[in-house]
Order: structure tokens, then sequence, then C-alpha cells
């Protein structure tokens, strides 16, 4: 993943536990709104939003969980790179900060970028923090 002779100097790998945790609690939060959406449109059985919703979010989790843990990053002492072939050098990064279980780098172009479902996202974000040109 990295380019040819680059070592890495820190991984990041999605946590299974976390991908499970955010489609519970998107789960969670869908399921009362498909019920509030169908009361409001007047449908007598409001509870199929709750079924239809935790199915849905219960789909998408299973179809998409080996592409999305399979999203690893790594970082090298001048870049990140990512899925794709995502390459982002750290003197361009404008910004990184966490956004849920997530890591989003933004670059000084206004390019945006999401390391997902990492177990501590807080972490992360010192670990890139500290290697950018301008911490050390």
């Amino acid at each position: 993943m990295s380019p040819a002779g680059a070592v890495p100097r820190a991984r990041f790998a999605p946590d299974r536990s976390t991908y499970l945790q955010s489609h519970v609690t998107l789960a969670l939060l869908a399921m009362p709104a498909a019920m509030i959406l169908l009361w409001l449109t007047g449908t007598p059985h409001v509870w199929t939003g709750a079924v239809g919703a935790l199915a849905a979010v219960a789909a998408r989790g299973w179809y998409l969980m080996s592409e999305e843990l399979g999203h690893v990053w790594e970082m090298t002492d001048s870049a990140l790179t990512g899925p794709a072939e995502r390459h982002v050098p750290l003197t361009d990064l404008a910004r990184v900060r966490r956004i849920g279980s997530a890591v989003q780098l933004v670059t000084h172009s206004g390019d945006k970028h999401l390391i997902k479902f990492q177990r501590e996202p807080a972490a992360v974000v010192a670990r890139i923090g500290a290697a950018r040109p301008e911490a050390g």
C-alpha cells in the first residue's frame, strides 16, 4: 500500500466491533425515524417502519462489511496512503479531526478523506497530528 521504499510508521485498520457498533447505533436512530415518517403519512401499520429500517441497516452492514473492513490506511514519514490509491502528503493536510468513529483528513485544496471505524479515533488524530511537519 505504501509507495515503494516508504516504510510505514503507522497502520490504521478498521475495527470490526466499532463497525458493528456503528451499525447498531444507525439502526437505533433509523427505526424510530421510519416509524415517525410512516405515522406522519397516515400509514396504519407504523411498526413496519422499525422492521424495515432494521432490515435495511442489517443488510447494508452485512453486504459492505468485508469491503469496509479492508480499507486500511498507512502513514509514512511523508504521507498517508489509503484505499483506491488515495495519497495525502502530510504537508498537504489543513485539518485532521474526529467525526464519530472516523477521522477526517482535509487537504489545503479542500479534498476530504475518511479513515473509518477506528476504535480510538482521538488517538489516530493525535498520531497524525504529531507526524505533521508543522508539529515537529
